[in-house]
């Protein structure tokens, strides 16, 4: 669907007055999107779209997954969601699963940035450097 010029604009607008301090807030979402829909204004729809958009990228740059061979014990799960807190900043919403293809070490991925410290990943780029 092509998005008019005018619809981008209207949505990033709405989608920055949505933000406090940084980060989404979902009040102001869910108050945003109940005015969009009350009023109509010209092109709601795109601006809908638009704003969707920017919403769920926003998210997916909050959201960080943690992968480990083991299990981390308590103390290291919150060392690691200290150090990325530091890097990214407040509001990441981290998750911790288990992967035992990895062998050992952790893989980190946050948004579009991927951290691969596993064997598995060190063990691949042997295999590919013969």
């Amino acid at each position: 669907m092509k998005i008019s010029k005018q619809a981008q604009r209207d949505a990033r607008q709405l989608f920055r007055a949505c933000r406090v301090n940084g980060l989404l807030d979902e009040n102001r979402v869910r108050q945003t999107l109940v005015l969009l829909g009350e009023k109509r204004p010209r092109g709601y729809v795109e601006i809908l779209s638009r704003l969707h958009r920017l919403v769920k990228l926003d998210l997916d740059q909050r959201a960080a997954r943690v992968e480990s061979a083991v299990p981390l014990t308590a103390e290291l799960q919150s060392h690691v969601a200290g150090r990325l807190k530091n890097i990214y900043g407040d509001g990441l919403n981290l998750s911790f699963a288990q992967n035992a293809s990895l062998l050992g070490g952790l893989r980190i991925q946050v948004g579009s940035d991927l951290f691969d410290g596993s064997v598995k990943m060190r063990l691949e780029k042997l295999e590919q450097s013969f």
